[in-house]
């Protein structure tokens, strides 16, 4: 990453540190304006413009967006990131099939930081498309591995929640 890279995340992360100081109009012209510092069709461009309208309450403009972001490359963290939001979006627009299935394959992949992440936008997926039973499953999975004692066991119930129904 070069100095102006750097400086240029640091500015992203205030912004986002900032995001209650602003209103929704002035947060977004900010971003937007951040964003037009990288060249045009950036997937980092595209998955912070994604970020700022599901954070100002506008899933259906950021849907899209994050689409674009992965179909751009959105690399790293990032792309974990996308696929998180734009299944919690897709939920917030009544689309909980189409999130639990991209939650549902993004579980196959790596197991990192967000993976905790997956399983809790899941969980929240499933419920939505009434399958409540594999939404606690899920949760006491993701669960299990914080807990100092009884992750097998809790792992183990959790599995019988969908197994033994």
């Amino acid at each position: 990453m070069t100095d102006a890279d750097g400086d240029w995340e640091r500015r992203l992360k205030d912004l986002w540190a900032t995001i209650d100081e602003h209103d929704e109009k002035g947060f977004l012209a900010r971003m937007d304006a951040l964003v037009a510092e990288l060249p045009a069709g950036s997937a980092v461009g595209l998955f912070e413009r994604a970020g700022a309208f599901d954070s100002t309450g506008q899933p259906d403009l950021a849907v899209p967006l994050y689409q674009a972001a992965l179909d751009a490359g959105v690399g790293g963290e990032r792309r974990r990131q996308a696929i998180i939001q734009m299944a919690s979006s897709l939920r917030n627009l009544g689309e909980a099939r189409e999130a639990v299935a991209l939650l549902t394959a993004e579980l196959q992949g790596e197991t990192d930081a967000y993976s905790g992440a997956v399983r809790a936008f899941l969980a929240l997926a499933l419920v939505d498309a009434g399958r409540e039973r594999e939404a606690v499953a899920v949760a006491l999975t993701a669960l299990a591995e914080y807990l100092p004692r009884y992750n097998r066991s809790l792992a183990r119930y959790a599995k019988q929640l969908i197994t033994d129904y």
